[in-house]
């Protein structure tokens, strides 16, 4: 008999959205088979406890996936500081922008990010407050997993590209590619990266980005095959 399987969008910082919509999963979340499709950090204001969450649940034995998102892929960019021969092309320079959310990031580690600060003295600061596992544990998650019935992935996967064949930067970046194609890929596209207003399903993929960075609700998902049914703050809402 087929076993359900949870899963959830983009967390983004939002440490109290996380442990609520666990609590919601029953009274041993970590017991649950739950893969998260990543961006666990920016933007929100804990992106330090939502790592720590995770990779406590994760250390004690949940049986947990955890996929990398794009935005995973910053903090451990920026302790690494810029090349010298690239420096233009550092994720600090960007990270640190307007709406991308790495200011928040560095400030749930204890980090001054005041706008006023140079770059230079965050990433001094931060290599001192960010502990080194939560950097390496970022840096190391896999960027896709695979069932009979689905393919999780952050952003989503190439069209009519075998999915051993995929390019890494595709799972976590591609948008309009793999969003406007109706391709039927065998296996359900369960994904985030785009957020929305709540959690949508189409044809072909399941989009789990319902927008909990910018502080609408986080809602998890439970899978039986590719029957969907979205657990949220009202009740359960098949779809």
């Amino acid at each position: 008999m087929t076993q359900p399987l949870f899963a959830f969008g983009d967390i983004h910082g939002q440490r109290a959205a996380l442990d609520t919509a666990l609590d919601r999963l029953g009274s041993d979340p970590e017991a649950a088979p739950i893969v998260f499709v990543g961006d666990y950090i920016d933007r929100g204001p804990d992106s330090a406890g939502v790592v720590a969450r995770l990779m406590a649940a994760q250390a004690a034995g949940a049986p947990w996936i955890c996929l990398q998102g794009n935005h995973d892929t910053f903090l451990p960019e920026f302790l690494a500081g810029p090349e010298p021969d690239a420096e233009h092309l550092w994720i600090g320079l960007r990270w640190m922008g307007e709406g991308v959310g790495g200011r928040q990031t560095l400030e749930s580690y204890g980090v001054d990010a005041d706008p006023r600060r140079p770059v230079s003295a965050l990433l001094e600061d931060a290599r001192a407050a960010v502990p080194p596992d939560h950097a390496e544990w970022l840096r190391g998650l896999p960027r896709i997993h695979v069932t009979d019935d689905h393919v999780f992935v952050h952003a989503g996967i190439r069209p009519r590209v075998p999915l051993d064949a995929q390019d890494p930067e595709d799972l976590i970046w591609i948008r309009d590619a793999f969003l406007t194609d109706p391709t039927d890929h065998g296996r359900l596209v369960v994904h985030g990266h785009t957020p929305g207003q709540r959690v949508e399903l189409f044809p072909n993929r399941l989009n789990l980005d319902g927008g909990a960075g910018y502080g609408r609700p986080l809602e998890p998902v439970r899978l039986l095959g590719r029957a969907v049914t979205v657990i949220g703050r009202d009740g359960d809402r098949p779809l």
